[in-house]
Protein backbone atom coordinates (compact mmCIF):
# COMPACT_ATOMS: atom_id res chain seq x y z
CA UNK A 1 0.00 0.00 0.00
CA UNK A 2 1.05 3.17 -0.69
CA UNK A 3 2.13 5.66 2.22
CA UNK A 4 -0.74 6.05 4.49
CA UNK A 5 -2.10 9.75 4.91
CA UNK A 6 -5.40 8.95 6.67
CA UNK A 7 -5.64 6.17 10.06
CA UNK A 8 -8.94 4.28 8.03
CA UNK A 9 -6.27 3.68 5.43
CA UNK A 10 -4.36 1.31 7.83
CA UNK A 11 -7.55 -0.56 9.24
CA UNK A 12 -8.08 -4.37 7.94
CA UNK A 13 -12.27 -3.48 8.04
CA UNK A 14 -11.64 -0.63 5.94
CA UNK A 15 -9.20 -2.37 3.19
CA UNK A 16 -11.39 -5.26 2.63
CA UNK A 17 -14.30 -3.35 2.10
CA UNK A 18 -12.65 -1.87 -0.89
CA UNK A 19 -12.05 -5.42 -2.53
CA UNK A 20 -16.19 -6.34 -1.35
CA UNK A 21 -16.83 -2.74 -3.75
CA UNK A 22 -14.62 -3.98 -6.33
CA UNK A 23 -15.95 -7.75 -6.52
CA UNK A 24 -19.67 -6.88 -6.46
CA UNK A 25 -19.08 -3.90 -9.29
CA UNK A 26 -17.72 -6.98 -11.17
CA UNK A 27 -20.70 -9.23 -10.37
CA UNK A 28 -22.95 -6.55 -11.45
CA UNK A 29 -21.48 -5.79 -14.75
CA UNK A 30 -23.30 -7.70 -16.46
CA UNK A 31 -27.24 -6.62 -15.23
CA UNK A 32 -29.34 -5.65 -18.07
CA UNK A 33 -29.25 -1.99 -19.37
CA UNK A 34 -32.82 -1.83 -18.15
CA UNK A 35 -30.94 -1.69 -14.77
CA UNK A 36 -28.52 0.79 -15.39
CA UNK A 37 -30.30 3.67 -13.71
CA UNK A 38 -32.21 1.54 -10.76
CA UNK A 39 -30.63 -1.67 -9.12
CA UNK A 40 -27.45 -1.45 -10.42
CA UNK A 41 -26.98 2.37 -9.38
CA UNK A 42 -28.63 1.34 -6.13
CA UNK A 43 -26.32 -1.42 -5.29
CA UNK A 44 -23.27 0.70 -6.73
CA UNK A 45 -24.09 3.35 -3.95
CA UNK A 46 -24.86 0.86 -0.99
CA UNK A 47 -21.58 -1.06 -1.46
CA UNK A 48 -19.37 2.07 -1.84
CA UNK A 49 -21.39 3.38 1.10
CA UNK A 50 -19.39 0.97 3.22
CA UNK A 51 -15.84 1.99 3.00
CA UNK A 52 -16.63 5.50 3.04
CA UNK A 53 -18.62 5.39 6.22
CA UNK A 54 -15.72 3.54 8.19
CA UNK A 55 -13.63 6.06 6.70
CA UNK A 56 -16.10 9.08 7.32
CA UNK A 57 -16.57 7.88 11.08
CA UNK A 58 -12.50 7.43 11.74
CA UNK A 59 -12.38 11.19 11.26
CA UNK A 60 -14.72 11.75 13.84
CA UNK A 61 -13.50 12.62 17.34
CA UNK A 62 -16.31 11.45 19.27
CA UNK A 63 -16.57 7.47 19.85
CA UNK A 64 -20.07 7.97 19.24
CA UNK A 65 -19.76 9.70 16.52
CA UNK A 66 -17.78 6.70 15.33
CA UNK A 67 -20.20 4.38 16.18
CA UNK A 68 -22.87 6.05 14.24
CA UNK A 69 -20.82 5.74 11.15
CA UNK A 70 -19.96 2.25 11.62
CA UNK A 71 -23.67 1.27 12.30
CA UNK A 72 -24.44 3.15 8.87
CA UNK A 73 -20.98 1.17 7.17
CA UNK A 74 -23.02 -2.01 8.76
CA UNK A 75 -26.47 -1.16 7.24
CA UNK A 76 -25.27 -0.72 3.56
CA UNK A 77 -23.45 -3.79 3.84
CA UNK A 78 -26.79 -5.62 5.02
CA UNK A 79 -28.51 -3.84 2.39
CA UNK A 80 -26.13 -4.42 -0.89
CA UNK A 81 -26.74 -7.77 0.78
CA UNK A 82 -29.97 -7.48 0.20
CA UNK A 83 -29.95 -6.05 -3.05
CA UNK A 84 -27.62 -8.88 -4.47
CA UNK A 85 -30.13 -11.78 -3.37
CA UNK A 86 -33.01 -9.82 -5.20
CA UNK A 87 -30.57 -9.69 -7.84
CA UNK A 88 -30.75 -13.76 -7.67
CA UNK A 89 -34.39 -13.84 -7.78
CA UNK A 90 -34.54 -11.90 -10.84
CA UNK A 91 -31.70 -13.59 -12.78
CA UNK A 92 -29.05 -11.01 -12.99
CA UNK A 93 -26.96 -12.42 -10.86
CA UNK A 94 -25.97 -16.43 -10.44
CA UNK A 95 -26.31 -18.08 -7.23
CA UNK A 96 -23.29 -19.36 -7.93
CA UNK A 97 -21.69 -15.82 -8.31
CA UNK A 98 -23.57 -14.55 -4.95
CA UNK A 99 -22.07 -17.82 -3.34
CA UNK A 100 -18.77 -16.25 -4.21
CA UNK A 101 -19.34 -12.71 -2.91
CA UNK A 102 -21.39 -13.94 0.62
CA UNK A 103 -18.51 -14.93 2.67
CA UNK A 104 -16.95 -11.60 2.12
CA UNK A 105 -20.10 -9.93 3.94
CA UNK A 106 -20.20 -12.52 6.88
CA UNK A 107 -16.57 -11.46 7.61
CA UNK A 108 -17.31 -7.47 6.89
CA UNK A 109 -20.47 -8.13 9.32
CA UNK A 110 -18.23 -9.68 12.11
CA UNK A 111 -15.09 -7.26 11.53
CA UNK A 112 -17.91 -4.20 11.71
CA UNK A 113 -19.43 -5.63 14.57
CA UNK A 114 -16.04 -6.18 16.56
CA UNK A 115 -15.41 -2.59 16.17
CA UNK A 116 -18.54 -1.32 16.85
CA UNK A 117 -18.57 -3.04 20.50
CA UNK A 118 -15.28 -1.72 21.20
CA UNK A 119 -16.25 1.78 20.38
CA UNK A 120 -19.22 1.34 22.20
CA UNK A 121 -17.77 0.27 25.31
CA UNK A 122 -15.55 3.26 25.27
CA UNK A 123 -18.80 5.34 25.78
CA UNK A 124 -20.58 3.43 28.60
Amino acid sequence: MVNSFFAFQKLLVWQKSRQLVKDVYLAISDFPAVEQYTLTAQIRRAVVSVPSNIAEGSSRGSDRDQVQFLEIAYGSLVETFCQLQIAVDLGYLTQENFDRLAPQFEELGKMLSVLRRNKQSKIL
